[in-house]
């Protein structure tokens, strides 16, 4: 499997930008692919992710982040808005389950290697 993740940068407080994870060699669908995130000494932790069908968002994106794919170029997106410094950390896509106890967590498949977000305030 390759995973390819781009889109992260450095942006302002407030401002926007939109992750993208191109794989090859694994099918995306609506389901077992999301976004995880690590900050500087903080454990990593789920963003967002699909499951039987349906998004899920952890409580800091909720109504500022917004997953989705693209089946025709096999690309899974995270779109981020008003984005605040504490969203500031290393993004990765990878194979991902969900419950309602631990939200997103990541699952055996594939692990894309990062791409650094700064929001600067």
């Amino acid at each position: 499997v390759q995973v390819v993740e781009s889109g992260g940068g450095l942006v302002q407080a407030g401002g926007s930008l939109k992750l993208s994870c191109a794989v090859r060699g694994f099918t995306l669908g609506p389901s077992g692919v999301g976004w995880f995130r690590q900050a500087p000494g903080k454990e990593r932790e789920g963003v967002s992710c699909f499951s039987d069908g349906s998004a899920f968002y952890e409580d800091s994106a909720k109504g500022r982040f917004t997953i989705s794919i693209d089946n025709a170029k096999n690309t899974l997106y995270l779109q981020m808005t008003s984005l605040k410094p504490e969203d500031t950390a290393e993004y990765y896509c990878a194979t991902s389950r969900y419950s309602d106890a631990l939200g997103c967590y990541e699952d055996a498949g594939f692990w894309g290697q990062g791409t650094q977000v700064t929001v600067s305030s």
